[in-house]
Formats: C-alpha cells, structure tokens, sequence
C-alpha cells in the first residue's frame, strides 16, 4: 500500500562540494540515475541512462554518493517533456521525464537482479502488467493550509525532500474526475468559516462517482455544512466528514463501491483499495489463471483486505479463507461476500505477524494460497504455508526486497519460482509493484501469455 507522498528529510549541499561531469548507465529502481566516479557509484536523480551532465556532489558515503544535476549535457531520445507543471517541486513523481518504455524496463530488469541477487533464481522477464501512463489514480491525499501572509487556503502535495507544501492546480495522474475537483474544491473550502482549522482532503473516485473525506480540526458550523452539501449537489460528490482519525459521518451522498471481475465492492473511503483500477483489474485476472483454481479447490488467502482476491476467487472455488489484520475491511469482506450471495467466503481477523498456528482456519487443508502483503512482507506466515504444501502461491508485492527475502522460504521448501511479473501500478514513481507464481514440485508450469 503505497503512499502519495511521504515527507523526506531535506538535503542540503554542502558549500563547496566538488562539480563532476559524469555520463549515467541506468536507472535505480526509484528512478534516479546511476552513474561511477572512481569505482563509487553516485546517484543522480532527473538524468537518464545515456546522458552526459555536470553534478555537484551534496552527499557521500564510503561506497556511495548521492549529486544534484547543475546542467544536462546531452539528452536521451528517450527523455520527454513532464505534463505536470509542478513536477520537479511536487514529491508525488519522480520520472516523468522518461517515457514509458524506459520507466517499464528499468523497474522490471531491477526485479529481476534482485530476486536473482537474493535467490539464486532469475527468472524470465514477462510483460509488465500496465495501463495508462496519466489519468491513473482513483485515490489522493492532498495537504490543507491556511497561510495568514496571504489570508487564504493552499491546497497540494509535499515538497520533493521536504514537508512544505505545494499548492497545485492540476495533477495529470489523477483521474480526470479528481483533477478537475482540485480548483473548486481549494475555492470551496477556503470559503468556508473553519477554513483555519483544517487538517487535509482526500479524494477518492469509486465507480459511482468522487468521494471527499474532509479532516477537520474544530466542529463545522451549519453554514459550512450547508456549503459542502451545495458543492456536492453541484460537482456530484459524495462527502464525508472526519472530525479525528478514528471518526467518519457522512455528510451526504451514496456508498461508494468498485468493481472487480464482475462483483460489486461497498467500501468506506478509508479503507485500502488499490489505487490504479486499470492494473488491479488484470492483476486479479492473472492471479486467477496463475492459481489454476478448479471447483473442488480450498483456497487461503492472506492480508485479504476486504475482499479484491477473496470474492472473485470465492466464485470459482469450493471455498475461500481471507485473513486480514483490520477488523473493519474483514467486515466489509464479510458483508459484500452476503451481498454477492458467495456463501462459500469466509474472513477472520487475525495479526499474521504473530504465531497463527493454533487458529481454527490454520489447521484446515488448502489446495491454493494467495497473499498480498504490505511493504514488510510475510515473514510471520511463511513458514505455516510450508507447512500446509499448497499446490501453487500467488504472491503480490509491493516492495522487491522483501518478496526475494520470502521467496526464498518457498524455494528451499521445494517450490519453484515458475512466473513473475512487474506491476506498473504507479508510473511515474519509484514504487516497483510486483507478483509471482510458486509451484509445489513437479506439478505442471502454467504455459506464459
């Protein structure tokens, strides 16, 4: 579960540190360019492989440095224009300078060496899983500040290697719907009577429309309310009100809910969903050809969330298990598992970094697991899906590291890495989104597509 932005320390360089010119080869998996002086590799963010420029230096380490571009010297054919005004100022994105090809393969040969590096296995690279490059993202958190200086609100993201705020108008990787928001909604809140004492917006685009969840510091008065409610009624948005991290009212509007292989998700806009709808909805198709699944099967499925793996594999399976750590996304998991009439779904919620043998659902049989872990991985289950012997795992990662790591349990168990492919779920960032294919000793491969 990848964040928007996160705030970073802010590096400052040093006076007089030394200018370089420097030519880049590749990428790193974050998208910065990595070039060699003297047998240390420094990392350049904003040059591309190819590219010769002039760095100054503003951080070294005995077996590392890290440069700042002062002038590009020569430009890749492979470098394009950025779409978005703030980009280069804003954290959100960090290679929108490189096109689409080069992002795609510099993050799935990096997946590869990694898992090569930790494993000893390198597996074949396989087309990325993507979908459109801009327009992407259903879900984003953008930062509120009321500046007195000026006496109004500034709306936008975090500030590359800092926490100060970037006022934005437009974001090209936000859906058009959430895009268009962005300058009535600035307007509309800044208006308000509370507009001081406001914490942050998100905006989430369910399949029936944008949802806004409003974090608020002191109570709303009834005009600021009826206010929300007429910006509602104006741009179709379903809003919710959050008056502390824990509370949510809706103010107005319907439930909103995706969906996914032909079922319908009801879920509270603070719940996790997966940001790129385009990408989540291959990822769940290939997850299910890669588990085979066939009528008499059992299936585990691991940090299940509410249900995006669980229900589509509940309609071709005799019986899905999902466990999740969040007590609200089991019950959502639960209620839409009613509403969909997939009686054969069951979730339980359950902290599977803690020992989980002694648990009702441990001790049943699987055929198949499935596991979607956060960015620590799943360290705490490996060892008990050993111990059950699926016939296949399908493993989603959003952090390379710690999918090599775990990987690594399964093969010295026997299992072979038979498939694995890069997920391109963020273009544009440094996030590498992942998944793979584990099957259990001479049961047959599935053929690739």
């Amino acid at each position: 579960m990848a964040q928007f932005y996160s705030p970073k320390r802010r590096v400052t360089t040093r006076q007089n540190s030394p200018v370089l010119t420097l030519t880049v080869d590749n990428l790193d998996p974050f998208g910065q360019g990595v070039a060699h002086h003297n047998g240390k590799a420094i990392f350049v963010p904003g040059v591309l492989p190819g590219e010769q420029a002039e760095v100054q230096l503003t951080e070294e380490k005995n077996k590392f440095a890290k440069g700042r571009l002062k002038r590009l010297l020569s430009r890749s054919p492979q470098r394009v224009e950025p779409r978005c005004p703030h980009f280069g100022v804003c954290g959100g994105c960090q290679q929108q300078h490189a096109d689409e090809s080069l992002q795609q393969q510099s993050k799935a040969a990096a997946l590869v060496r990694m898992i090569a590096r930790e494993t000893g296995v390198t597996p074949l690279q396989e087309p990325v899983i993507a979908g459109p490059q801009y327009g992407y993202r259903r879900r984003a958190r953008l930062g509120l500040l009321w500046q007195p200086k000026q006496q109004r609100l500034a709306m936008g993201f975090r500030q590359a290697a800092s926490s100060d705020l970037v006022p934005v108008t437009r974001c090209p990787v936000l859906h058009p719907e959430l895009e268009q928001l962005l300058t009535p909604l600035r307007s509309c809140l800044s208006a308000l009577q509370v507009a001081r004492r406001l914490g942050h917006v998100e905006l989430v685009l369910a399949d029936n429309g944008p949802v806004l969840v409003l974090r608020h510091l002191d109570a709303l008065k009834e005009d600021d309310r009826q206010a929300l409610q007429a910006f509602a009624r104006t741009k179709n948005v379903t809003i919710y009100l959050a008056p502390d991290s824990d509370s949510l009212e809706k103010l107005c509007g319907e439930t909103p809910y995706y969906q996914v292989d032909g079922l319908r998700l009801d879920f509270s806009p603070r719940d996790f969903i997966q940001v790129n709808d385009h990408v989540n909805q291959q990822m769940v198709a290939q997850a299910l050809e890669w588990l085979s699944i066939q009528p008499n099967d059992r299936v585990l499925d691991l940090f299940c969330g509410m249900g995006n793996f669980t229900l589509p594999l509940a309609r071709r399976a005799a019986a899905v298990v999902g466990i999740e750590g969040v007590a609200t996304l089991v019950a959502n998991g639960q209620y839409n598992a009613h509403k969909n009439r997939l009686n054969n779904a069951s979730f339980f919620h359950e902290n599977l970094e803690e020992d989980v043998e002694q648990q009702p659902w441990a001790a049943q049989g699987f055929d198949k697991v499935m596991l979607d872990p956060a960015r620590a991985g799943a360290a705490g289950v490996m060892s008990h899906i050993v111990k059950l012997a699926p016939e296949r795992v399908v493993y989603v990662s959003c952090n390379p590291t710690t999918l090599a790591r775990d990987s690594k349990v399964l093969l010295s168990a026997g299992y072979r890495l038979a498939r694995v492919r890069m997920l391109d779920m963020f273009p544009h960032t440094g996030h590498l989104e992942s998944m793979a294919l584990f099957i259990n000793g001479s049961a047959p491969e599935v053929a690739a597509k």
